[in-house]
């Protein structure tokens, strides 16, 4: 048995999600428990930062020097607080925070080359120093370096922990940004079967124009109620679900650099001819993200799945897990907590998972998911 960190931060910049897991097994037949987990906020001014950057303020080498260093930091806090009642963990797995990501589809071409780009920051090798603990880090490089997209990572996690015998699954992640896995009922050439990508916005949209329908007074819209007292404009949600992002077939990867300030500014700007209530906003925006989750399914899986487990910061907002049980329905919808993944803290346990699988020298990716040319280990080894 190996005790691990996972650490998280995603597209929301919420703060840093913490699991300490003890996993045992070898590649797909592992075993894992959680056995703590806590989310520590980043504080005020470095999440500001985080954000400008994400959303495409000019930074210099220095000030991206200084900002990496500080997310590194917060880190390295946040294991130690995790495993500071707990006997000592041996490895972490970061993920670090996004600040950039381009998939491969949108590259010109140069020299027959076609690789995309990601930028986590947080470096695995201050993190290992701070903590004493080897640190496996910067896990999307290697996927992109074989072709992939470098997203999402957690279907081959997914595979292992929430396979069925005889259920087709879709495991619906819901943070800034949407991703699904598609799991076939594990029996024959199921592995080779697997899908998944991102379907678009998750909380993302949501979150920013809640930030400025309130003038900053909340960074998002709890259990949906703000929104659950709206009314769904139907015409703009059709309008939006014609961006060509949704219409793209798998593999495909998004983020902040599409559905981000700019988009939102956009979706303002063309629901000014409704004349839309705040609350109207909101739940359009809603609706947005679930009609495009359910859009994603209808469009580009073989088969559409016989249940739906959600989990990420949006499988809380339960007016958006309302609309999305109408959408589906007779499919249920449900959370990864009903079957023994914690759904808050689903990606942290992941990348503890990936860390894990790196030690060993199991491979981290599925090609069928990123479109990779062929699996490999994924994450560079920081030794303390």
């Amino acid at each position: 048995m190996t005790r691990v960190i996972g650490l998280m931060s995603g597209t929301s910049v919420d703060g840093i999600d913490a699991a300490l897991v003890d996993i045992s097994g070898q590649d797909l037949d592992i075993q894992v428990e959680l056995v703590a987990k806590a989310t520590y906020p980043y504080p005020t001014q470095l999440r500001e930062r985080i954000l400008s950057v994400c959303a495409g303020e000019a930074i210099s080498m220095a000030e991206l020097a200084f900002l990496d260093d500080a997310i590194a930091q917060a880190f390295a806090e946040a294991a130690l607080n995790i495993q500071s009642i707990h006997e000592s963990a041996t490895l972490i797995g970061s993920h670090g925070q996004t600040v950039y990501h381009r998939p491969p589809s949108s590259v010109v071409e140069v020299d027959d080359t076609n690789l995309g780009y990601s930028l986590q920051l947080g470096r695995g090798a201050l993190i290992a120093a701070l903590t004493g603990i080897t640190t496996v880090c910067n896990f999307r490089a290697a996927d992109i370096a074989a072709g992939g997209q470098g997203a999402p990572l957690v279907p081959r996690i997914d595979a292992a922990l929430l396979a069925h015998l005889d259920e087709a699954r879709c495991i619906q992640n819901i943070g800034g940004i949407g991703n699904v896995t598609f799991i076939p009922a594990r029996h024959g050439d199921w592995l080779s079967q697997i899908r998944g990508w991102d379907t678009g916005p998750g909380n993302s949209l949501l979150d920013l124009a809640v930030n400025q329908l309130s003038d900053s007074t909340k960074n998002y819209d709890e259990n949906g109620e703000w929104a659950s007292s709206g009314h769904i404009c139907q015409p703009l949600v059709e309008k939006w679900l014609q961006h060509e992002y949704f219409q793209a077939p798998p593999p495909k990867s998004t983020g902040r650099e599409l559905f981000g300030v700019d988009y939102v500014k956009q979706c303002f700007y063309e629901a000014q001819a409704y004349q839309l209530s705040p609350a109207d906003f909101l739940a359009t925006l809603t609706e947005l993200t679930a009609a495009s989750i359910v859009y994603n399914y209808r469009n580009f899986l073989a088969q559409m799945p016989q249940r739906v487990l959600l989990c990420g910061g949006g499988s809380r907002n339960l007016y958006l897990k309302q609309r999305l049980k109408a959408l589906l329905e007779p499919i249920p919808v449900t959370t990864t907590d009903e079957v023994g993944i914690n759904a808050d803290f689903k990606e942290a346990i992941a990348f503890a998972v990936l860390a894990y699988w790196r030690q060993i020298g199991c491979p981290g990716n599925l090609p069928s998911v990123t479109g990779a040319r062929y699996e490999t280990l994924l994450g560079e080894v920081c030794k303390w």
